[in-house]
């Protein structure tokens, strides 16, 4: 049996250089995540408009939601479906409807009710070269997991050194306004604003099943939050196909030039409502709608406080560590010559939940109201 005579320190360096043989500390930050996504790998082209439009009455987001995971289990036969609830009965609202009848047991699974315990088959079977789609019956039970999605599932690709590869999508409906309560309404979409995760939350159907097949198609796992106060209470046309939206764009929901609100999900419509009430009275607002928070649209955000000077922020999570204070210290570390006014954030008060009682839940959210008169502080200024 021969003997190593080499040094404990020539081992270590020769461990280092397999580790990590190309990181340096200017390409640290970008290594948890797979940038080769569904652009680079030929998955699909961005549309450049909007093409074989649906001119039905609309869709709403729930059937958004379930035509593109129809659409895509359809295309790619590596994709299952896996949470509680989500086969027979097509979820508590619907999204897989139908779908355990078109493609079976096999690839649309029920679960128990063990959220970590099914995540981590989801993150086994991806590193498998399965593409699963987890549905968190609501995102108040996303929490069990939390472990699972950010020792594991976050970091995978980063501890892999870029090996592995790991093509996961968590949905979860998010947000309160249909009376839900404590453990049915919270909006905790902050916590997943960390490296190596991608955070989708669309305010439209056509941005829900755009960027949902955008998702599914992306390396990286994405957390996909779906307000369900939207799944009904909207209906538009939306593209048929491949009509996908590119994680991380922002969209101008309503152009405007006296002051941007910065939003997503469904404050984006309250926002709207308040700057249409406004103009009469010379408040001319921009409604910016992120869409998505990891990546967020950097160049839209200092786009749009360039054009207008003033910049509110708006969420229905609570104002203390919501996903808000990162937007305002974004625009003021790289925007502040360009605001004539304090960047102001408006959102939920910091209660330990959102009330089931209506008067309190509506005191609790944040409405058209409470923006206007936030726009009106804040043009004034």
């Amino acid at each position: 049996m021969a003997v190593s005579t080499r040094s404990t320190r020539e081992i270590e360096q020769e461990i280092t250089e397999v580790a990590a043989p190309n990181r340096t500390a200017a390409t640290e930050q970008h290594d948890g995540y797979d940038e080769h996504g569904p652009v680079a790998h030929g998955l699909f082209s961005p549309p450049t408009g909007i093409t074989g439009v649906d001119t039905r009455s609309g869709v709403t987001m729930i059937e958004a939601i379930n035509q593109a995971l129809a659409e895509e289990m359809e295309r790619d036969p590596r994709i299952f479906l896996l949470g509680e609830d989500i086969g027979p009965r097509g979820g508590v609202f619907g999204a897989t409807k139908g779908l355990i009848e078109r493609f079976g047991p096999q690839r649309v699974l029920d679960t128990p009710i063990a959220e970590s315990g099914f995540t981590g088959f989801a993150i086994g079977a991806a590193l498998l070269g399965s593409v699963p789609i987890i549905e968190i019956q609501f995102a108040d039970f996303i929490y069990s997991a939390l472990e699972q999605i950010f020792s594991e599932m976050a970091k995978i690709h980063y501890r892999s050194n870029g090996d592995a590869r790991l093509p996961i999508v968590v949905r979860a409906p998010i947000g309160g306004g249909v009376h839900g309560g404590f453990y049915h309404s919270q909006s905790p979409e902050n916590l997943f604003v960390v490296p190596g995760l991608k955070v989708a939350m669309p305010a439209t159907p056509s941005d829900a099943k755009g960027m949902l097949k955008a998702a599914i198609r992306d390396p990286n796992p994405v957390i996909f939050f779906e307000h369900k106060r939207l799944y009904r209470s909207l209906r538009e046309p939306v593209p048929e196909g491949d009509a996908l939206v590119p994680l991380g764009v922002a969209r101008v929901a309503r152009p405007g030039t006296t002051l941007s609100i910065i939003t997503y999900g469904a404050t984006v419509h309250e926002a709207v409502k308040a700057a249409e009430s406004l103009t009469e009275d010379g408040i001319d607002a921009e409604v910016l709608d992120l869409r998505s928070l990891q990546p967020y649209d950097k160049q839209a955000i200092l786009a749009t406080v360039a054009k207008t000077h003033r910049a509110l922020v708006v969420h229905e999570a609570s104002k203390t560590n919501g996903f808000g204070a990162e937007l305002a210290a974004f625009i003021a570390d790289e925007a502040f010559m360009e605001l004539d006014a304090p960047v102001r954030r408006l959102a939920a008060p910091d209660a330990p939940a959102m009330p089931y009682n209506h008067l309190l839940e509506s005191a609790y959210l944040v409405d058209a109201a409470k923006i206007s008169a936030a726009m009106r502080e804040l043009a004034a200024f």
